[in-house]
């Protein structure tokens, strides 16, 4: 997308409300560092992403007169002087993004949520948002308006009918009603990628846990399964969903438990029983990979495809984001290896964020693991934190070379890796054309 001139600033008063600048331009932050968004990376909002704003966090915009950078901490209304804060995009699933929101962290108050936060503009010349971002997955499964709870709690009774000792379904209910967890509506819909939580414990203690976290920071969304289900209650729900639903997966490893490699033992046997019940449909395990005989005995169980997770590729800041317990990075390579050579499809859960993902160091590991691994595709998954805490906890100076560069960088040294956001069939593990394909027309 060309723009003949830079989006302008957006800004939002103390009520929320908000509004474009008449003068000051759109900046983006990459590590603690703001730059200009490139016409490269400037995308128009997608499509069911959603605006709000960083609480007590004024902007930074690029003042095109003075050619610099500047915090605006009010706007003049009338004679007023009013204090206002910044505002960010949380973007829709399939895109990546290239700059988070530029604003004085320092002047925050409060621990940001548990979202991802990117840099978004107004577009004067065309009248619309725009966000510093690139598209890389086309698959509009996971799109909220698909999700319409209007058809879901019929539905949810009806399934706690058909299993009402299945104590896996009632957790699934409560996630697919009380937390609108999509994969768990899937399960109701019968269609598309269900999830399979399976354990409340985790090995690693990740600074973003979505289920787990400590008092002094932000609330977790929402509260991990407090059981371990047993092969028969997984096999009761999830064969009838490989035999009837739409486009069929069911994944372990969700986000309401901790690491289903606590668990393999028992997902290995139920893994075993739908292989042996079923050949339709396609098994995931979405995972840390912190025991790699695990990963082996789940290649004989038929596991189909496996993604491991991870913030960086460098060991140091590996550790400071997972904290692992009793395993360590080796181990998640040596997983990722093993599953490659027993055929299986493979992945990174690849947790970006500007500033890390693409400092020069990471992007050469990067290169270097990928050629070590194998790996089929890297989800590019905006990672949800306070981009500022973040920042800190990674020892962030200075910026990276550009996500989108970086995204480049990785097509032309191996152009048969995918980029991606979400699991796959079987049938779409290598799509024709898989080696061009990004970037994508948003």
């Amino acid at each position: 997308m060309k723009m003949s001139r830079l989006p302008k600033l957006l800004y939002a008063d103390s009520q929320g409300n908000i509004y474009d600048h008449p003068q000051l331009c759109m900046a983006g932050m990459n590590g603690d560092t703001a730059v200009l968004p490139a016409d490269v990376e400037l995308i128009p909002l997608p499509e069911d992403s959603r605006l709000f704003t960083i609480p007590n966090t004024p902007p930074i915009a690029w003042d095109n007169r003075q050619k610099k950078y500047v915090t605006v901490e009010t706007v003049r209304e009338g004679r007023r002087e009013n204090r206002i804060q910044a505002v960010s995009a949380f973007m829709a699933p399939g895109f990546v993004r290239t700059l988070l929101p530029a604003c004085d962290y320092s002047k925050k108050k409060v621990h940001l949520p548990l979202w991802s936060y990117t840099a978004v503009g107004w577009d004067e010349e065309n009248e619309r948002f725009v966000v510093a971002a690139s598209r890389v997955d086309t698959n509009e499964n996971w799109l909220p308006r698909n999700y319409d709870d209007r058809l879901l709690d019929p539905l949810v009774k009806k399934r706690v009918e058909e299993f009402p000792e299945n104590r896996l379904l009632v957790q699934l209910a409560r996630c697919a009603v009380d937390y609108h967890c999509f994969a768990a509506k899937n399960l109701f819909y019968r269609r598309w990628e269900a999830p399979i939580p399976t354990s409340p414990a985790c090995n690693s203690r990740c600074l973003g846990c979505i289920s787990l976290q400590p008092s002094d920071c932000c609330p977790s969304n929402h509260e991990r399964i407090p059981f371990v289900p047993t092969p028969e209650e997984i096999c009761e729900l999830m064969l009838p969903h490989l035999n009837e639903a739409d486009e069929p997966i069911v994944s372990y490893g969700q986000g309401c438990e901790g690491d289903p490699i606590m668990q393999a033992d028992t997902i290995a046997e139920a893994t075993r029983r739908l292989k042996n019940a079923t050949s339709r449909g396609t098994i995931n395990f979405n995972s840390n990979g912190s025991f790699p005989d695990r990963i082996r005995m789940l290649c004989d169980a038929g596991m189909d495809s496996f993604r491991f997770s991870m913030n960086s590729v460098r060991e140091e800041l590996y550790n400071a984001y997972y904290r692992p317990v009793g395993y360590n990075f080796s181990a998640v390579e040596e997983s990722l290896r093993i599953a490659k050579d027993a055929g299986r499809f493979t992945m990174i859960n690849y947790l970006v964020s500007p500033g890390v993902s693409d400092h020069p160091d990471e992007v050469q590991q990067l290169l270097a693991f990928i050629g070590r691994t194998g790996v089929d595709m890297i989800q590019m998954r905006n990672l949800s934190i306070d981009p500022d805490f973040y920042n800190k906890r990674m020892e962030v100076k200075g910026k990276g070379v550009g996500m989108y560069r970086l995204l480049e960088t990785i097509k032309k040294e191996y152009p048969q890796v995918q980029f991606g956001y979400f699991n796959r069939t079987r049938e779409k593990f290598y799509p024709a054309g898989y080696e061009k394909g990004w970037p994508i027309s948003a």
